[in-house]
């Protein structure tokens, strides 16, 4: 018998909490439930969670301090954000703190699923790199040790960074394609959401560049995508 994904799902309001419960139970989830971030940090620790949704809205600890503690804990587990929110920033700053993904309310259930299905895959089947091992100017990227230094300096990224950073050091000297970028790192049913690609680099940019505004590593190219300084 196929296993069950495991899913935890932390959200304030019963009645969306319990339809989620309910929906994603009869696609052949495992539904854990929690009420707040606090539960939910108390929950992840009992069972083998494949992917956490997580609402942004929540009273207590709310929802982006939770998805920042839960991914410092748990990196590469899976985490999407459930919000009423439009405005970008929340976005940013819900990338920023290591979340995958993030569906708006009212969300359409085959898109919640599609989004979570896609994410629990990406974390199962993990990148396998030819290479593991990346030296470019002053930066060095160790993909079996999940490292990154410049100058010697271990440089803290968050799980989404790290994929972007190694995709393009993958590829140094070749632009990569907005949609073949975002297909390699979230998986093929992206192509169009073009702010995660723009939160990473500028995240990547602060990081690792000498000058933010003036990258020497990782460049953009006009109208096409991305790409690392050749060697």
């Amino acid at each position: 018998m196929e296993q069950k994904n495991k899913v935890l799902v932390v959200e304030d309001d019963a009645a969306i909490r319990q339809s989620l419960f309910e929906t994603l139970g009869a696609l052949g989830f495992a539904v854990g439930e929690s009420c707040s971030g606090e539960e939910a940090l108390a929950r992840l620790p009992m069972t083998d969670y494949d992917a956490v949704l997580l609402d942004i809205n929540m009273p207590g600890m709310g929802g982006m301090e939770a998805c920042r503690r839960i991914s410092h804990a748990y990196p590469g587990l899976p985490i999407i954000m459930l919000t009423v929110r439009e405005e970008e920033d929340d976005k940013v700053q819900a990338l920023n703190l290591g979340a995958d993904d993030y569906v708006t309310k009212p969300f359409k259930i085959r898109e919640l699923t599609a989004r979570l299905g896609s994410a629990i895959r990406r974390a199962k089947t993990g990148s396998k790199p030819s290479t593991a091992f990346f030296a470019i100017g002053d930066v060095r990227l160790d993909a079996t040790r999940h490292r990154v230094e410049k100058l010697g300096e271990e440089i803290h990224l968050t799980p989404k960074e790290f994929e972007v950073l190694h995709h393009l050091m993958a590829n140094a000297g070749r632009p990569i394609p907005h949609r073949h970028l975002l297909s390699s790192i979230w998986g093929p049913e992206y192509g169009e959401e073009r702010e995660y690609l723009r939160v990473l680099v500028n995240q990547l940019r602060k990081k690792i560049e000498d000058d933010p505004a003036r990258p020497v590593y990782v460049l953009t190219d006009s109208y096409i995508g991305y790409r690392f300084r050749d060697e």
